[in-house]
């Protein structure tokens, strides 16, 4: 499968920006789908990914999530919406905070992702190691 990433020009910075189509996140090898099928609570898994990988995407959102919620925090201020406050009766889980910003039906890691790397929050985990 080929995909086409939209490279965006800022008239603002005049910097190239690429739009992240919502089947990917950045610097992972599956679709989102599958990944979102992982880490949702009480969903059946079946997806094409050994237990290594899986257990390897439950630490990496379980390391991510505050920074997650923070970045969804701050591109709800960005663009002028109304803030919900979240209920604090009940103790909510990382995902159950992350699902009051983008919802729990299908597709929330997309709706999650996405705003976080369009606006140029998301954190570049990879490093490269150059030889000579």
């Amino acid at each position: 499968m080929d995909l086409i990433i939209r490279r965006l020009s800022c008239v603002k910075c005049n910097r190239i920006h690429h739009e992240l189509p919502d089947i990917l996140v950045p610097y992972k090898r599956h679709r989102t789908e599958s990944i979102e099928a992982v880490l949702s609570e009480g969903t059946e898994i079946a997806v094409p990914a050994d237990e290594s990988t899986i257990r390897n995407w439950r630490i990496w959102f379980q390391s991510m999530c505050n920074y997650i919620l923070g970045c969804l925090l701050s591109v709800t201020i960005r663009c002028g919406k109304e803030f919900v406050e979240e209920e604090s009766s009940f103790p909510l889980s990382k995902l159950q905070r992350i699902w009051h910003y983008v919802g729990d039906a299908p597709g929330w890691l997309a709706r999650c992702v996405r705003p976080i790397v369009n606006s140029n929050l998301w954190i570049h985990t990879r490093s490269a190691f150059l030889t000579e």
